[in-house]
């Protein structure tokens, strides 16, 4: 009988380790015991609009004790590091650092790969990719945060979010892939579609919101819209590329032999640090100590996404990850379903007085058919299979918007602890939160050497929240209230917003149009300083409008 060898006795350990830690941190964190107090969290489904909790309270009040991310990051300074605040502190910043790791090094090492192939598997041009793939897996999170703000009465919150994030997307996001990739060429047709119907919308949008109220048809305008733009994009792309293979090898669409042969190849891995550099000369002591840190939960970070997230290639198989995979995506995908079905909603077990938490009654179901999988699966399959691929491109799409939520939260934490204000916090946290997967995202295709359907997936990601994800909270709302019109009450914040979206999109337009569609750096430092102009104008608003 031959024995495991020690390297997977070492990964099977480690995976212990890191459920039992998930699990204890689950089960131990306080929850709040009366659901009729609100939370110090504006609450969407991993996304929240920061208020500053009163100074120094009780660990037991329920502002400390009430979390609605996987961790209490506000439970974790007040109560167990209450007598060392610079500990806690610190302990905030690595797990900042931490969950900015597992951000960029899902985006880098899965989804771009796993968007990529399944481009290449399903034979979608760049801009057919953007406005299905990228754009549902960047935009699904968003579309829930909007309805649920939305359906909670505060439409003003949807609105604000929606715009901040898309002038962040379309301005920054736009800027720091030009600024990595510059100067690339742009298909004409594709691009120019994509920007005038983003503009056409956020400018029906504006007329809608100066109008101060909004009809049924009008909101389900907004989703046909999506739709219709959706249909063109496969219409232009696949009636002008004369067969599928010609199309895909002009749009920049790699072959499955590239893909093997690692895609993602960026300039700078995560946590790497050139042999050569600085000639052997000695590092600076922060960054040594940024090398150490990413080194240090490198192979913890790569076991725990291993475990969540399938490996589509043969080459890459591995029996124990694959049942693992088994066993925990169902839950992985429970969790993200949280806000309509309790993560421990209590289910009736055999008896009647028996119940168990709906994750462990997932879990039993599970475990089985992992057991059976490992030992019935010896061999890797011949060749990639798209329900894999599939998974792999869901748990992808989970691990960015969990982490970017639980991004989000720490953040929070972190600005409400150092007292910073809250319109500040406002501004920044939700906005860089609600998008930073679209960040990590599109530039890691970028990286991938997709800088065309990084772009494209600027305008579609945003768009697609637009329409639909405002779309279907509005939608529900007029119906709610029809044949009457919903009204909207006005706020010089969301019309600034709408001001430098406008502008950033119409920019973009006119000088890559200038440029023959060669997207120039210096765009891009231009895009990052209408957007730091945009912060600064809304937070001056936000100070003294209230």
């Amino acid at each position: 009988m031959a024995w495991p060898s020690h390297s997977l006795l070492s990964e099977f350990a480690l995976s212990l380790a890191l459920l039992s830690t998930f699990f204890f941190f689950l089960l131990t964190t306080p929850k709040s015991n009366s659901p009729n107090y609100p939370s110090p969290l504006l609450i969407a489904p991993h996304r929240f609009l920061i208020t500053t909790p009163a100074k120094n309270p009780p660990c037991s009040s329920t502002t400390i004790t009430h979390s609605n991310g996987l961790f209490n990051y506000l439970y974790l300074h007040f109560c167990l590091f209450s007598q060392n605040p610079l500990f806690s502190l610190s302990s905030l910043s690595i797990i900042l650092l931490l969950l900015f790791y597992i951000l960029i090094k899902t985006a880098q090492d899965h989804f771009s790969l796993v968007t990529t192939k399944l481009t290449f598997s399903l034979n979608l041009t760049p801009s057919m990719a953007a406005v299905t793939l990228l754009a549902l897996g960047n935009g699904a999170p968003d579309v829930f945060a909007s309805v649920a703000a939305v359906r909670t009465g505060q439409y003003r919150t949807g609105f604000g979010a929606i715009l901040s994030a898309g002038t962040f997307v379309s301005a920054f996001v736009v800027g720091f892939v030009a600024i990595y990739a510059a100067p690339f060429s742009l298909n004409p047709a594709p691009f120019v579609r994509d920007v005038l119907f983003y503009l056409t919308a956020a400018l029906f949008l504006f007329y809608v919101y100066l109008s101060a109220e909004i009809y049924l048809w009008q909101a389900v305008g907004f989703v046909g819209f999506y739709l219709f733009f959706v249909g063109l994009v496969f219409w232009m792309d696949l009636g002008l590329g004369a067969g599928g293979k010609k199309s895909r090898v002009e749009a920049g669409v790699v072959g499955d032999s590239e893909i093997q042969r690692g895609l993602v190849a960026p300039d700078f891995e995560i946590g790497q640090v050139s042999e050569n550099s600085e000639d052997g000369k000695p590092s600076f002591g922060l960054r040594r100590a940024l090398v150490m840190i990413s080194k240090a939960w490198e192979l913890p970070v790569s076991v725990l996404l291993k475990l969540t997230i399938p490996q589509a290639a043969p080459s890459e198989w591995s029996r124990f990850y694959t049942s693992a995979n088994i066993a925990l995506c169902p839950l992985a995908l429970l969790y993200a379903c949280n806000s309509f079905m309790p993560f421990n909603h209590p289910v009736g077990f055999l008896l009647s007085d028996t119940h168990l938490p709906l994750w462990f009654v997932v879990l039993l179901a599970s475990s089985p058919l992992a057991l059976l999988h490992y030992i019935m699966e010896k061999d890797p399959p011949k060749t990639e299979q798209m329900p894999v691929l599939l998974i792999a491109f869901v748990m992808s799409v989970f691990w960015i918007s969990t982490t970017a939520g639980e991004l989000l939260n720490c953040l929070a934490a972190l600005g409400s602890l150092l007292e910073l204000p809250p319109a500040l916090l406002g501004l920044t946290v939700l906005a860089w939160g609600n998008s930073v997967g679209d960040l990590v995202a599109d530039v890691a295709l970028a990286k991938a050497g997709h800088p065309a359907m990084a772009m494209a997936g600027c305008f579609a990601g945003p768009m697609f929240n637009m329409l639909v994800g405002l779309g279907t909270a509005l939608v529900i709302q007029t119906y709610n209230v029809y044949p009457e019109v919903y009204e909207l009450q006005f706020h010089v914040g969301i019309i600034i917003a709408f001001v430098f979206l406008l502008l950033s999109l119409m920019g973009s337009l006119l000088v890559i149009t200038w440029c023959r569609f060669r997207v120039p750096r210096f765009w891009g430092f231009c895009l990052v300083g209408l957007y730091v102009i945009f912060m600064a104008v809304s937070l001056v608003i936000a100070k003294f409008s209230g």
